[in-house]
């Protein structure tokens, strides 16, 4: 799965913030933190579930259950709003 390409991802004032910038029937913004950012870093790239995981649970020290629980809900989110090409 990869962030479709009518979406962007910035850093504003240490927030993570997702706008779509193309026709996707998402109007709006998606807001979140660091772990959000970091989902989305790794959606810049086609990349699996599993593999987004396991580069957070490099950059975090958080156990894996909470890791992928949160990625899960991010990723759903993402699906909802049609950000992301799987």
């Amino acid at each position: 799965m990869k962030l479709k390409s009518d979406f962007i991802v910035r850093e504003v004032n240490g927030e993570t913030v997702l706008v779509p910038i193309g026709d996707t029937g998402f109007s709006g913004m998606v807001r979140g933190n660091k772990t959000l950012g970091a989902i989305l870093q790794a959606l810049k790239a086609d990349v699996t579930e599993d593999e987004i995981v396991s580069s957070l649970l490099e950059r975090f020290d958080a156990p894996e259950e909470k890791v992928r629980a949160d990625v899960q809900k991010a990723l759903s989110a993402l699906r909802k709003i049609g950000a992301l090409r799987d």
